[in-house]
């Protein structure tokens, strides 16, 4: 099924899946390094590109080609790229696009190991890299540099939750030849879509949303034209950071219930963004969902729904967090996100623990910010988990 005129549900069910010759129903699991050749001239057919084959895992295979097919259509995009990790796909995207001397744009509330690996790596070879609060626009056009060749922008934010304005990004780096990224992770192509916002590559941790079921690792780079297609994949081949065809199996099965595990949880997250805004321990609460998030109007015109991922920041600080992560019963103190789990983490001491007090608060991640992802349990319950574990504070 390749028709990308189908409704969203019908893509997620039948979009890109493989059916071999016994009529399997679902993608088979290819759990092979290698293929073998008809004969010599197809094999070299093969490695010379004149005709469609399958070389090496590492290279393709059908059951990983299932899951790029699938993503690369819900992104309106024209070719997906699997890789091991998320963070596999923001390096693949990085060592493609930048290089010596060359300066990258980035949310400051980016995912914490995409900004640590430009700052203990990619800086080693000459790169110059600048963290800005994107969701002020003003900050983008303000930092581009004569060699800035990458904004990547990550919205919603990890762990602030602002919004930032893609199409508004697309526009600026456009006019100075800047190619635009979007972490797309917390939103997944069914709540947003950001190629059709301007963008020219789209990446997820398929980890999160995507598989939502917290058993794999994996990411997942979009590019939505031929030529960036052809030199992210031509990275990630040289890199050898390629998908396992069972991670792509589980991911091509979990993936078929994304709308109807998100509408779960952001039913739920709607309401639990609520009580938390009402209760006197809580001081702000950041969703997309609340008309006191700074950026609601934005949110509305460019996200289908406000999603399931919840900040909120206690009054009692760091100390307070602690308490709280300690004494939470039904949500599971874990990093990671998006499963059909609830998850709850404190940022100031686990993810972004690395960046140092000084580069939190640069980028809003206060002491007594908490993460918490909704899963698809009884709201009640987990309204009232949080209660008695907030009255322990």
């Amino acid at each position: 099924m390749e028709n990308t005129n189908s409704g969203f549900n019908t893509k997620l069910i039948h979009a890109g899946d493989a059916h071999d010759q016994w009529g399997s129903a679902v993608t088979p699991i290819y759990q092979t390094s290698t293929f073998a050749f008809k004969n010599a001239k197809h094999g070299a057919d093969c490695f010379a590109g004149k005709e469609k084959g399958f070389i090496y895992t590492r290279i393709g295979n059908p059951t990983i080609e299932a899951l790029e097919k699938k993503v690369a259509i819900l992104e309106n995009g024209f070719g997906g790229i699997a890789l091991a990790s998320g963070m596999a796909a923001v390096t693949a995207v990085y060592m493609t696009l930048l290089s010596k001397d060359s300066h990258i744009l980035s949310t400051s509330a980016v995912y914490g190991p995409s900004r640590s690996v430009l700052e203990t790596h990619f800086m080693k070879f000459g790169v110059e890299c600048t963290f800005v609060d994107t969701s002020n626009i003003e900050n983008i056009e303000k930092n581009i540099r004569p060699n800035t060749k990458l904004l990547y922008i990550e919205t919603p934010g990890n762990p602030t939750i602002s919004i930032t304005d893609i199409a508004a990004c697309a526009e600026i780096a456009h006019k100075h030849g800047i190619p635009v990224v979007v972490d797309n992770t917390f939103c997944s192509p069914y709540l947003q879509q950001p190629l059709n916002l301007g963008a020219d590559i789209v990446l997820h941790s398929i980890t999160k949303f995507i598989n939502g079921h917290a058993d794999v690792v994996g990411g997942v780079i979009i590019a939505k034209d031929s030529e960036m297609y052809a030199k992210l994949r031509k990275t990630m081949v040289y890199m050898g950071g390629n998908m396992d065809p069972h991670q792509a199996y589980l991911v091509v099965r979990g993936v078929k219930t994304l709308s109807i595990r998100i509408d779960r949880a952001q039913e739920n997250a709607i309401k639990i963004a609520d009580y938390l805004e009402a209760h006197p321990k809580v001081a702000t609460v950041m969703y997309p969902g609340l008309k006191s998030h700074p950026q609601y109007e934005l949110g509305l015109k460019q996200m289908k729904g406000p999603g399931a991922m919840i900040s909120f920041e206690l009054k009692g600080g760091f100390e307070a967090g602690e308490i709280l992560m300690d004494n939470v019963k039904i949500a599971m103190l874990a990093v990671s996100l998006g499963g059909i789990e609830t998850l709850i983490q404190h940022p100031a001491s686990m993810t972004h623990a690395g960046m140092g007090k000084e580069g939190r608060l640069a980028a809003s991640i206060t002491d007594g910010l908490v993460r918490y992802s909704v899963g698809i349990e009884n709201v009640e319950d987990l309204i009232q988990d949080l209660d008695q574990a907030l009255a322990k504070i």
